[in-house]
């Protein structure tokens, strides 16, 4: 089986999402998670969690904010299509302007 990097993105950081959510809306959340994650089950090699502050570094600069990855998973599956299918009804599609990514791990050689 071959693994895949699913980034979760949003237009608003995954800490404003959980500082204006209420108790009861939090708890709904991660009930429609963990729904999905038993669906899934053995796929998912790491759930991952929710990613805050991230910071963009390149050769000559680094730069807060702007990051839209409010999240990771990694799953694994025969193919991308594997994955697409393991990803209808994921609770995170169902936010207007949330969207997912997903990247196929590549071989090492040598590794």
């Amino acid at each position: 089986m071959k693994k895949f990097l699913v980034l979760y993105r949003a237009p608003v950081s995954a800490n404003e999402q959980m500082a204006n959510a209420s108790p009861e809306q939090i708890k709904a959340g991660m009930d429609a998670w963990m729904k999905w994650a038993s669906k899934a089950g053995p796929a998912i090699v790491d759930l991952g969690m929710p990613l805050g502050n991230g910071k963009r570094v390149n050769a000559s600069k680094e730069n807060y904010g702007g990051a839209t990855v409010t999240g990771y998973s990694i799953v694994q599956a025969n193919s991308m299509d594997g994955v697409t299918e393991l990803l209808k009804g994921h609770p995170h599609l169902g936010q207007p302007e949330f969207s997912i990514e997903v990247f196929e791990g590549l071989p090492m050689p040598g590794m």
